[in-house]
């Protein structure tokens, strides 16, 4: 083995390596000529991981935390499905804090954004797109339409005792100036594709609203003995607890009730059904259809025609586009590009279907231009893209 190919390896895992050695460090993953030097690296891992077990019994989320660091060292590869059990025996976290290793193999690698500089060897795109940005069309009662880009800074419109106002980083905040309320009138705040935004409800819960969604509420709570607004598209809500007046989000098939909590509601249709992920405190998941369940922390429930299928997951995959990454967790091609499609704008065109389901794991940051990401993914040799206006097309990576 490269004695020094194995201490450039180690400085990528740990991520020490400047832009020139992750260059260089892309160069060789490339070539698939240098699996024993990286299976060095994840077997020594895996062995200090065994040691440190055995001598102080790894908690559950202490193997979480190794996950997300190997993640993110790595960056994004491709790789095949790989179900993790968890165990309340002691071998059993080693059982998998080792699969979690050996999830890492050699394979296809192109290297998390957050560490890279100035790539000279990136593939050139004759038509990058730029990323989607922070805005919304905000619609009043009276039906008077306001975009969030075009107003300053500073109070944007009074109704019926409430002022609205925008912050510098544009979050959209609502006060009550009159709790006498005689009437409740709505409003609706919409993102287009390629934008984003934050809301603050007077009750002081925060809502984030992804690209190409909607969220209807009401400008004041006071009058009624619950909170409910109405959601399409994907919302992450911090609701303010208040455990005489229930928080409901409505959207096309489920509602899901809570007094005070972090959850995260995908309602997008793409056929899946609606997810609804819970990071802290108890949601009920009320379906159309079915009975309702209850959701604990760090599960999802997926409502469908059929009813409620609940999942443990790492809730965090599914909200960091709100603090502006893309995370994929053996996440296949065709779901990341529902999501990029959506910020970016752009309509996505296969070439050979079977790409749909090949998967992948890593992070991508969601501001950086197109062609960015897309060099990224060409780095895994499995599919090649082109722009051509506002149209991405995929095909498979020629292997000759």
């Amino acid at each position: 083995m490269n004695l020094e190919i194995i201490n450039l390896f180690k400085k990528h895992y740990n991520n020490q390596c400047s832009s020139q050695e992750l260059d260089r460090v892309m160069e060789l993953f490339a070539t698939g000529n240098y699996q024993k030097e990286w299976d060095h690296i994840l077997i020594e891992e895996s062995q200090k991981v065994i040691r440190e077990n055995l001598q102080a019994n790894m908690a559950d989320k202490e193997v979480s935390k190794l996950h997300d660091r190997i993640i993110q060292s790595i960056g994004i590869h491709q790789t095949k499905t790989v179900k993790l059990y968890k165990s309340k025996s002691s071998w059993g976290r080693i059982a998998v804090a080792a699969s979690i290793l050996l999830l890492a193999s050699f394979g296809y690698y192109f290297y998390n954004v957050k560490h890279s500089g100035d790539n000279q060897n990136q593939i050139a795109f004759q038509n990058d797109i730029a990323p989607g940005k922070n805005g919304a069309t905000l619609t009043l009662a009276n039906g008077k339409k306001i975009l969030i880009n075009d107003a300053h800074a500073g109070n944007i419109a009074i109704q019926s005792g409430v002022k609205i106002s925008k912050t510098a980083d544009g979050q959209i905040i609502y006060e009550i100036t009159d709790n006498d309320l005689r009437e409740i009138s709505y409003n609706t705040l919409t993102t287009t594709r390629g934008e984003q935004t934050q809301l603050r409800l007077p009750d002081g819960t925060l809502v984030f609203l992804n690209a190409e969604s909607s969220l209807k509420y009401p400008t004041s709570f006071g009058k009624s003995n619950k909170r409910q607004v109405s959601l399409t598209g994907e919302g992450y809500f911090e609701v303010a607890k208040d455990k005489s007046h229930p928080f409901i989000v409505k959207t096309k098939d489920q509602s899901v009730e809570v007094l005070g909590t972090h959850f995260n509601i995908d309602s997008y249709t793409q056929g899946l059904g609606f997810k609804t992920t819970l990071l802290e405190g108890a949601v009920k998941i009320i379906p159309r259809i079915g009975k309702p369940k209850i959701l604990k922390p760090n599960q999802q429930a997926i409502t469908s025609s059929i009813g409620i299928e609940i999942k443990e997951i790492d809730a965090e995959y599914e909200v960091a586009w709100k603090d502006g990454f893309f995370m994929f967790n053996n996440e296949s091609l065709e779901n990341i590009m529902d999501k990029l499609s959506r910020w970016y704008n752009v309509k996505v065109v296969y070439e050979d279907q079977s790409l749909k389901t090949r998967s992948f794991i890593g992070t991508i940051n969601k501001f950086e231009n197109i062609s960015k990401v897309l060099n990224m993914l060409e780095k895994t040799n499995v599919a090649t893209f082109s722009i051509n206006k506002e149209v991405l097309t995929i095909s498979r990576k020629n292997q000759n």
